[in-house]
Protein backbone atom coordinates (compact mmCIF):
# COMPACT_ATOMS: atom_id res chain seq x y z
CA UNK A 1 0.00 0.00 0.00
CA UNK A 2 1.50 3.63 -0.81
CA UNK A 3 0.74 6.57 1.65
CA UNK A 4 0.99 9.89 0.80
CA UNK A 5 2.11 12.30 3.60
CA UNK A 6 1.28 15.66 3.68
CA UNK A 7 1.86 16.68 7.68
CA UNK A 8 3.51 19.86 8.31
CA UNK A 9 7.60 20.44 9.62
CA UNK A 10 8.63 21.31 12.73
CA UNK A 11 7.73 24.77 15.09
CA UNK A 12 10.28 27.25 13.43
CA UNK A 13 9.58 30.50 12.97
CA UNK A 14 7.48 30.56 15.92
CA UNK A 15 4.36 30.40 14.05
CA UNK A 16 1.95 27.68 15.17
CA UNK A 17 0.05 25.30 11.90
CA UNK A 18 -2.42 23.40 12.49
CA UNK A 19 -1.69 19.68 11.87
CA UNK A 20 -3.50 18.02 8.78
CA UNK A 21 -4.74 14.53 8.52
CA UNK A 22 -2.46 12.56 7.02
CA UNK A 23 -4.00 11.20 3.64
CA UNK A 24 -3.63 7.85 2.45
CA UNK A 25 -4.21 6.64 -1.18
CA UNK A 26 -4.87 3.00 -1.50
CA UNK A 27 -3.32 1.95 -4.70
CA UNK A 28 -4.58 -1.81 -5.03
CA UNK A 29 -7.54 -0.97 -6.91
CA UNK A 30 -5.22 0.19 -9.79
CA UNK A 31 -2.72 -2.52 -9.54
CA UNK A 32 -5.74 -4.97 -10.09
CA UNK A 33 -6.89 -2.60 -13.37
CA UNK A 34 -3.63 -2.89 -14.63
CA UNK A 35 -3.10 -6.41 -14.65
CA UNK A 36 -6.82 -6.50 -16.22
CA UNK A 37 -5.96 -4.04 -19.29
CA UNK A 38 -2.94 -6.30 -19.71
CA UNK A 39 -4.55 -9.66 -19.48
CA UNK A 40 -7.46 -8.05 -22.00
CA UNK A 41 -5.14 -6.85 -24.45
CA UNK A 42 -2.83 -9.86 -24.76
CA UNK A 43 -5.75 -12.20 -25.41
CA UNK A 44 -7.19 -10.08 -28.11
CA UNK A 45 -4.27 -8.87 -30.10
CA UNK A 46 -3.80 -10.65 -33.02
CA UNK A 47 -0.36 -11.47 -33.31
CA UNK A 48 1.08 -11.21 -37.19
CA UNK A 49 1.45 -14.57 -38.34
CA UNK A 50 4.80 -15.59 -40.57
CA UNK A 51 4.54 -15.31 -44.51
CA UNK A 52 5.31 -18.47 -45.83
CA UNK A 53 5.92 -19.79 -49.54
CA UNK A 54 4.93 -22.90 -50.89
CA UNK A 55 7.76 -24.72 -52.63
CA UNK A 56 6.74 -28.14 -54.38
CA UNK A 57 9.66 -30.73 -54.75
CA UNK A 58 9.45 -33.58 -56.66
CA UNK A 59 8.83 -36.75 -54.97
CA UNK A 60 10.74 -39.59 -54.62
CA UNK A 61 9.39 -42.94 -55.68
CA UNK A 62 11.91 -45.44 -53.91
CA UNK A 63 9.61 -48.45 -55.81
CA UNK A 64 9.87 -47.28 -59.44
CA UNK A 65 12.47 -44.65 -59.84
CA UNK A 66 12.62 -44.48 -63.65
CA UNK A 67 8.91 -42.90 -62.68
CA UNK A 68 9.53 -39.24 -63.61
CA UNK A 69 7.27 -36.12 -64.80
CA UNK A 70 7.87 -35.32 -68.39
CA UNK A 71 8.24 -31.53 -68.98
CA UNK A 72 8.56 -30.36 -72.28
CA UNK A 73 12.06 -28.50 -72.39
CA UNK A 74 10.66 -25.78 -74.43
CA UNK A 75 8.70 -24.58 -71.45
CA UNK A 76 11.49 -24.94 -68.55
CA UNK A 77 13.50 -22.17 -67.32
CA UNK A 78 16.77 -23.75 -64.98
CA UNK A 79 18.04 -21.37 -62.61
CA UNK A 80 21.40 -22.17 -60.89
CA UNK A 81 22.37 -20.53 -57.78
CA UNK A 82 26.28 -19.92 -58.07
CA UNK A 83 28.47 -18.21 -55.61
CA UNK A 84 29.47 -14.73 -55.22
CA UNK A 85 25.51 -13.92 -55.73
CA UNK A 86 25.81 -14.78 -59.29
CA UNK A 87 22.87 -16.84 -60.81
CA UNK A 88 23.33 -18.77 -64.23
CA UNK A 89 19.86 -19.64 -66.06
CA UNK A 90 19.04 -21.32 -69.45
CA UNK A 91 15.99 -22.13 -71.21
CA UNK A 92 15.10 -25.80 -72.14
CA UNK A 93 17.93 -29.04 -72.31
CA UNK A 94 21.24 -28.33 -70.54
CA UNK A 95 24.14 -28.06 -72.84
CA UNK A 96 22.05 -27.14 -75.83
CA UNK A 97 22.43 -23.26 -75.11
CA UNK A 98 25.24 -21.42 -72.78
CA UNK A 99 23.36 -20.12 -69.87
CA UNK A 100 23.58 -16.63 -69.01
CA UNK A 101 25.15 -15.22 -66.30
CA UNK A 102 23.70 -12.18 -64.19
CA UNK A 103 23.69 -10.82 -60.84
CA UNK A 104 19.96 -10.89 -58.73
CA UNK A 105 19.48 -7.21 -60.41
CA UNK A 106 18.65 -8.56 -63.61
CA UNK A 107 16.93 -11.63 -63.03
CA UNK A 108 13.40 -10.25 -62.41
CA UNK A 109 13.33 -8.75 -66.38
CA UNK A 110 14.95 -12.69 -67.35
CA UNK A 111 11.79 -14.28 -65.78
CA UNK A 112 9.44 -12.00 -67.04
CA UNK A 113 10.59 -11.92 -70.36
CA UNK A 114 10.80 -15.74 -70.57
CA UNK A 115 7.38 -16.13 -68.82
CA UNK A 116 5.84 -14.34 -71.47
CA UNK A 117 7.71 -15.99 -74.10
CA UNK A 118 6.54 -19.41 -73.19
CA UNK A 119 2.95 -18.48 -72.69
CA UNK A 120 2.59 -16.79 -76.33
CA UNK A 121 4.70 -20.33 -77.50
CA UNK A 122 2.88 -23.12 -75.86
CA UNK A 123 0.07 -21.36 -74.08
CA UNK A 124 1.16 -22.54 -70.49
CA UNK A 125 3.25 -21.62 -67.68
CA UNK A 126 6.70 -21.75 -67.70
CA UNK A 127 8.04 -24.27 -65.54
CA UNK A 128 11.06 -22.76 -63.11
CA UNK A 129 14.22 -24.70 -61.85
CA UNK A 130 16.18 -23.91 -59.20
CA UNK A 131 19.66 -25.60 -58.18
CA UNK A 132 21.48 -24.03 -55.90
CA UNK A 133 25.49 -25.27 -55.96
CA UNK A 134 27.62 -25.03 -53.07
CA UNK A 135 28.87 -21.71 -53.49
CA UNK A 136 25.21 -20.52 -53.05
CA UNK A 137 24.24 -18.66 -49.68
CA UNK A 138 20.82 -19.54 -48.20
CA UNK A 139 19.88 -15.58 -48.51
CA UNK A 140 20.57 -16.36 -52.47
CA UNK A 141 18.03 -19.15 -52.26
CA UNK A 142 15.45 -16.63 -50.37
CA UNK A 143 16.17 -13.83 -53.21
CA UNK A 144 15.54 -16.38 -55.86
CA UNK A 145 12.20 -17.31 -54.29
CA UNK A 146 11.11 -13.99 -53.66
CA UNK A 147 11.55 -13.29 -56.98
CA UNK A 148 9.77 -15.55 -58.51
CA UNK A 149 6.92 -14.46 -55.95
CA UNK A 150 7.23 -10.81 -57.36
CA UNK A 151 7.24 -12.10 -60.83
CA UNK A 152 4.15 -14.25 -59.79
CA UNK A 153 5.33 -17.11 -61.19
CA UNK A 154 3.44 -20.30 -60.58
CA UNK A 155 5.96 -23.07 -58.49
CA UNK A 156 5.09 -26.30 -60.10
CA UNK A 157 6.84 -29.43 -59.57
CA UNK A 158 9.92 -30.03 -60.20
CA UNK A 159 10.30 -26.57 -58.74
CA UNK A 160 13.35 -27.23 -56.30
CA UNK A 161 16.34 -29.64 -56.74
CA UNK A 162 18.01 -28.66 -53.77
CA UNK A 163 20.87 -30.98 -53.80
CA UNK A 164 24.32 -29.46 -55.28
CA UNK A 165 25.12 -33.01 -56.08
CA UNK A 166 22.48 -33.59 -58.46
CA UNK A 167 23.88 -30.88 -60.75
CA UNK A 168 24.54 -32.14 -64.27
CA UNK A 169 28.16 -32.75 -65.64
CA UNK A 170 27.09 -29.57 -68.34
CA UNK A 171 26.52 -26.82 -65.76
CA UNK A 172 29.17 -28.15 -63.45
CA UNK A 173 31.63 -27.58 -66.16
CA UNK A 174 30.36 -24.27 -67.14
CA UNK A 175 29.84 -23.10 -63.48
CA UNK A 176 33.93 -24.37 -63.21
CA UNK A 177 34.79 -22.77 -66.44
CA UNK A 178 33.44 -19.14 -65.49
CA UNK A 179 34.84 -19.42 -61.75
CA UNK A 180 31.47 -19.61 -60.24
CA UNK A 181 31.54 -23.65 -58.33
Amino acid sequence: MAELNTGGGGDKGGKVRSKKQSTRVDLTAMVDLAFLLITFFMLTTSLSKPLAMDIAKPDKDEKNPENKLEVKQSQTMTILLAKNDKIAWYMGEAGKSAPTIEGFSGIRKSLLENKKKVKDATGKDIMIIVRPTDGATYKNFVDIMDELNITKTNLTAPAVDDDPKNLLESEKAFLKERGLL
